[in-house]
């Protein structure tokens, strides 16, 4: 029965600001709300939890999204609890054009904005598709409210005529195999329905399990969210335990800065080495760190991770997909087997450490994780590389490139932007060699725009028909985490910022040298002095909307490629009402 209740002892909370009193604005807050069907007793004072729900048909891995929430909602009210679900923007890169890392830092200035303006007490932050995590936590660390992230899960594997279909990883083989001519383009759109069997994010380690599995040993999420399938029941009753403890955190308020912390990112950094994880994760966890107002910086990523095998036999880096890691134990197993190696009393979401949330806990000895005495590859690490071709750095990741090649020096063969990549890559007269150095410039935050997951240059179809299946490629691109080879990417500063990368001319000599971590244009200074004078000063085009802001205000990769004015936290400051 819906009574006239003075509502002023919710005015202790936050969401009370908005719903307390009996003054006109009070009413009319509490007016809207009760249009939805809310009986007044919801208004006693009970923590407001919002869903921040990334749901849309336009990102299909997401598309399972708005059920789950239900499953949310139905933990948040038993734990006495109101949740509010509202949209933010939903980033898909099935879909999305010129790039979905253009418009990360735009999502999540949505997500800031839609916490600080609303009456929420705490949230939870539903992600799927890889840079709708990376956003979600961006905008809520700004903001700093108790929060708790929910990952969508990944998609059932992918079998066609006998074989497993590995998300985009299989993409790409196949599709080398169909530029070689040894697979027709019938069979490739066959595969098509064969891979993606269910909703959820890409079935490899990709950057979308990459981040839900770093989101969990980070802190921010219940234990099993990095690998729980998306269509499991078992993701279902996550949900519903991720409502249920976002009300307590408000209680406890254990705010979100108490949970991201450097220890946090230390353990995201040696896990991602361990299970194998994609290159995008360092420029999320860098303009995460940047929100967090945690020091971080790009050689951490090299000097943290030193000495951290690779545990877990997955695709693109090995050979199995994310249902066996599940069954394998996922991210606890492998953060058990880690041991000493992380830190094991970093607080999380739970109220519990690390290591509370893992004592005890062992895997059943499934080949998908190794353990420290036998891992897949010693020191398995992101390599950060600097040189005169990177001066402000570049990454690479050996656990998915040929060994052979990390130690390289060959000649470049430069395409301009993509699209002279595109007109020339398969051109029979293309004079290229195995032993070259493909190098793309144009692809970075304000070359392409927007750093598009380009750096993995096919090969050139006529090395592909020689059997050629691996060759050094250098870009200030990103990569797919389903991708592979022996990929140099996130050079700094980018091309269209005047970096050396600019420079380079086909016929230039390029030493790799990954143990060594050096990258270098063997051309004198003053040859470079010439070119640079010859190229000017680059100017970033006026293009209005959006994308001019972009432009003007994006950073470099070393810094996460967030827009400058973003960095920081503005807190949960209650603004003035507007009634």
């Amino acid at each position: 029965m819906d009574g006239h209740t003075p509502h002023g002892g919710a005015a202790r909370s936050r969401s009370g600001t908005w719903f307390g009193g009996t003054d006109k604005t009070g009413f009319f807050h509490r007016s809207g709300i009760k249009a939805m069907g809310v009986p007044d007793r919801m208004f006693d004072g009970r923590p407001v939890i919002g869903i921040c729900n990334t749901w849309s048909q336009l990102a299909p891995c997401n598309a399972h999204l708005r059920e789950l929430a239900e499953y949310v909602s139905r933990g948040v009210y038993e734990a006495g609890g109101l949740p509010l679900e509202f949209p933010v923007s939903s980033l898909g890169e099935t879909l999305m054009r010129p790039s979905t890392m253009m418009y990360r830092n735009l999502a999540s200035m949505d997500v800031e904005e839609a916490l600080r303006a609303n009456p929420l007490d705490g949230v939870v932050l539903l992600a799927g598709c890889d840079k709708t995590t990376p956003a979600l936590l961006m905008g809520a660390a700004s903001v700093d409210l108790p929060s708790i992230m929910l990952s969508g899960g990944p998609t059932l594997t992918g079998r066609r005529e006998g074989r497993q279909l590995p998300s985009g990883t299989g993409t790409y083989e196949m599709y080398d195999q169909v530029r070689a001519g040894t697979m027709t383009p019938e069979d490739f759109v066959g595969a098509e329905a064969c891979m993606w069997r269910s909703n959820g994010s890409c079935n490899t380690m990709g950057t979308a399990s990459t981040m839900a599995s770093l989101v969990e040993v980070m802190g921010m999420a219940l234990p099993g969210n990095g690998a729980i399938p998306a269509v499991d029941a078992r993701r279902r009753t996550l949900a519903h335990d991720t409502g249920f403890r976002a009300v307590e955190l408000v209680r406890e308020n254990l705010l979100m800065s108490k949970v991201v912390t450097r220890e946090a990112f230390e353990n995201a950094i040696r896990t991602n080495a361990a299970i194998g994880g994609s290159t995008n994760a360092v420029v999320h966890l860098l303009a995460l760190a940047g929100r967090a107002e945690v020091d971080l910086t790009l050689e951490d990523f090299d000097r943290v991770a030193a000495g951290v095998p690779l545990l877990v036999d997955l695709v693109p880096s090995g050979r199995y997909l994310m249902e066996d890691f599940f069954d394998a134990g996922g991210v606890p197993v492998v953060a058990g087997e880690l041991g000493d190696l992380l830190h094991r009393d970093a607080l999380t979401v739970t109220g519990r450490t690390l290591g509370e949330n893992i004592e005890g806990l062992k895997g059943w000895g499934s080949p998908v994780i190794r353990t420290l005495a036998d891992p897949l590859q010693e020191d398995a690490g992101i390599a950060v590389l600097r040189g005169n071709l990177a001066p402000g750095g570049a990454l690479v990741k050996p656990s998915a490139a040929t060994p052979e090649l990390l130690t390289h020096r060959g000649r470049a063969v430069v395409f301009e932007d993509i699209d002279d990549l595109r007109a020339r890559i398969d051109d029979p007269a293309l004079d290229v060699e195995a032993d070259s150095v493909l190098v793309l410039k144009g692809a970075g935050p304000k070359g392409y725009p927007g750093m598009p997951e380009m750096g993995n240059l096919p090969i050139p179809a006529k090395l592909l028909r020689a059997g050629v299946t691996d060759m050094v490629r250098i870009s200030d691109a990103r990569m797919s985490g389903t991708a592979f080879g022996t990929v140099v990417l996130h050079v700094v500063p980018e091309s269209a910022a005047g970096g050396p990368l600019a420079l380079v001319e086909t016929g230039d000599v390029i030493e790799l040298d990954v143990p060594g971590r050096r990258l270098n244009l063997e051309v004198a200074d003053a040859e470079l002095d010439r070119r640079r004078a010859a190229l000017g000063t680059p100017q970033a085009p006026a293009t209005g909307g959006y994308l001019q802001l972009y432009l003007h205000h994006v950073t470099q990769a070393d810094t996460g490629a967030d827009l400058d004015f973003l960095r920081g936290k503005r807190g949960s400051e209650v603004p003035r009402a507007g009634h």
